[in-house]
């Protein structure tokens, strides 16, 4: 008899639901749980601390990724600072609202992946949730470079050990993710703020100064504006609009972590995902303005925020304190790629595309695995790259676009389904988002294939064969498990237990009082020399003699061995036997302390081993604490 589809995927064993509790005790118990579930969830304000982090951080070095494209065309090009930015305002004004309705539309969460399993198909759904785990991953390691090269750029000394400084972030950030995100929303929730309030304050500030209060910050710095340029092409400023473009990565953090807000959950996230893009877009259009007010270029060796900080609030407390911020928020922007990522490996996970494991929630709700995945892959990216953010910032934006382009696709054919009151707005914004993410993707990637974005043209479909092939594999275990299907009546099979031993002793005795419930039959083995030489024959005689006084009840089996191995000649004994199932019970004992396995023997992990090699017997392992 069939089951439903949905039955027939190989799904990680799980607890099963408690029943609904009648009386009044029972549902204050459900209450109470529910409680302490929901405290670890994210509140609005919680969520625009703990997933806006990368798309905040981005205003370090969006602006300064189009000045340095628009300088090629010398002070000139500078001039369409502004006007590339409202572009890229615009685009993020239509992401936000476009990632607002995917809110609403799915609000278990996965953004672009959601979007594109339900209406486009799973092979585009795999190439969107590729995408996003390769930004997710980047955005950790840029976020962690950036606001390391921010430090060593304060102290020059701490320069040459860059890679070890990135790598102790990491850690950092992954032990307060272990934790729980709602845990972690409390601690970027001050640096979050600081940051905001110092760019608000270098924007204000600046609208009322006519002239710059310090240049001393970029004196001494060589230019990078081209000389003697005369004109702006139409490239140059797709370019630039690509390369601005960095900043709005993250903007889809809130939509792919909905589960991880508080109820309702949907309302809280989409409140998050608009004060995200109303303040991001402040931020880029005011900072776009204060550079063409203060005329500043890009130079070798300090950051255009720098400059700005430095203009508007002149070289003291205020450019320290927005120094300071920047570090701080850069090395922590990481925790939305920490936030995002194991849940849309749940996902994943939870559809046969990547292993179970990734679905298991530890405590404080926390997708453990998915979170030392990201730390492990990231710490790879990190030594690779030698601390150093330039070689991995060409790579960052590409793969977020996808998954953007494929996001707004999808929500374009859902309004064409659903079609509700306004579905045809709805679509049209949509569509036009597509086509400007769609260009931003191809000019992002044309323009950085050489340095670098080759690498994630070809990790894309090297990552989607990946899931297939995982889910190929939960399939082909799906059949053989019988998933999906009524199975046959239970025959009782008649069972051999085979326990092992060579001493009598307290563990001997637990063994076999265990295998004694486990089978019909019993049989202790002990492994003896052919040839013994006396002290193996004084041992052999002591085993039989205690083993005859004791009368345990079990017969003592020996197997002979020629070359004193342990595992083969009990592999042999096995496949020797008759009966329908036969389990083998190693007994072991489980120190107190992990410096105290050193002290055992391993014959447990040696016949262990031979037997699921070697055989189909069921291999049990008894531990006995002491």
């Amino acid at each position: 008899m069939p089951l439903t589809p949905r039955a027939a995927q190989a799904a990680e064993p799980t607890d099963p639901p408690e029943p609904e509790a009648a009386s009044p005790n029972g549902q204050d118990k459900r209450r109470d749980r529910d409680k302490r579930h929901d405290r670890d969830k994210l509140t609005a304000l919680g969520g625009l601390a703990a997933l806006s982090l990368d798309a905040m951080a981005s205003v370090a070095y969006g602006p300064e990724s189009i000045v340095l494209v628009l300088a090629a065309a010398g002070s000139y090009g500078l001039g369409f600072t502004l006007p590339v930015t409202i572009a890229i305002a615009v685009l993020l004004a239509v992401l936000t609202a476009s990632y607002r309705q995917v809110i609403a539309a799915f609000p278990d969460g996965g953004g672009s992946y959601a979007v594109a399993k339900t209406h486009l198909g799973r092979r585009t759904a795999l190439t969107a949730a590729a995408s996003l785990v390769i930004d997710y991953i980047l955005n950790v390691a840029v976020s962690v470079t950036a606001g390391v090269a921010a430090l060593t750029s304060a102290f020059p000394g701490l320069y040459p050990h860059r890679v070890l400084l990135c790598l102790a972030v990491l850690v950092l950030v992954t032990a307060v993710n272990l934790r729980g995100i709602a845990e972690s929303a409390r601690w970027f929730m001050a640096p979050t703020a600081v940051f905001v309030l110092s760019i608000m304050a270098i924007i204000v500030v600046g609208l009322f100064r006519s002239h710059p209060a310090s240049t001393a910050a970029a004196a001494g710095h060589a230019s990078v504006v081209a000389q003697n340029a005369t004109g702006v092409g139409a490239l140059l400023l797709l370019k630039a609009f690509a390369s601005g473009c960095s900043a709005l990565t993250g903007v889809e953090a809130v939509a792919n972590a909905v589960p991880s807000f508080r109820a309702p959950r949907a309302k809280r996230a989409q409140h998050t995902e608009v004060a995200l893009g109303a303040l991001l877009g402040v931020m880029l259009i005011g900072l776009a303005v204060l550079i063409g007010r203060f005329h500043l270029r890009p130079v070798d060796g300090v950051t255009l925020l720098a400059q700005l900080a430095d203009a508007s609030l002149g070289h003291g407390f205020g450019f320290y304190l927005v120094q300071f911020a920047t570090v701080v928020l850069l090395a922590l922007a990481a925790n939305t790629s920490f936030g995002g990522l194991p849940v849309l490996m749940r996902l994943l996970a939870r559809d046969n595309h990547l292993p179970h494991v990734f679905a298991l929630r530890a405590d404080h709700q926390v997708h453990r695995h998915g979170v030392l995945f990201l730390a492990l892959v990231s710490a790879g990216l990190l030594v690779a790259s030698g601390g150093d953010v330039n070689s991995l910032v060409p790579l960052f934006s590409i793969g977020v676009f996808v998954g953007f382009t494929i996001c707004q696709v999808g929500m374009v054919r859902h309004w064409r389904l659903e079609r509700g009151a306004g579905w045809r707005g709805k679509a049209a914004l949509n569509g036009f988002g597509a086509v400007l993410t769609g260009v931003a993707t191809l000019v992002v990637t044309g323009t950085k294939f050489t340095e670098g974005a080759w690498g994630v043209v070809v990790a894309l479909p090297v990552l989607v064969l990946v899931f297939e092939a995982v889910h190929r594999a939960y399939g082909r275990i799906g059949e053989r498990l019988e998933l999906g299907r009524i199975p046959g009546p239970v025959v009782r099979r008649r069972s051999t237990v085979v326990v092992p031993v060579h001493s009598i002793s307290r563990l001997t005795r637990e063994a076999l009082a265990a295998a004694m419930s486990l089978g019909d039959e019993v049989l202790a083995v002990t492994v003896v020399p052919t040839d013994p030489d006396a002290e193996d024959t004084q041992a052999i005689q002591a085993l039989r003699r205690d083993w005859e006084l004791w009368r345990p009840g079990v017969p003592l089996v020996e197997v002979a061995d020629a070359h004193r191995r342990l595992g083969r000649p009990l592999v042999g004994f096995v496949q020797g036997l008759s009966a329908e199932r036969v389990t083998v019970l190693i007994a072991e004992v489980e120190p107190v302390r992990l410096w105290q396995r050193a002290l055992q023997n391993q014959r447990g992990v040696l016949i262990d081993r031979a037997l699921r090699r070697h055989t189909d017997a069921v291999v049990c392992r008894l531990r006995l604490h002491m």
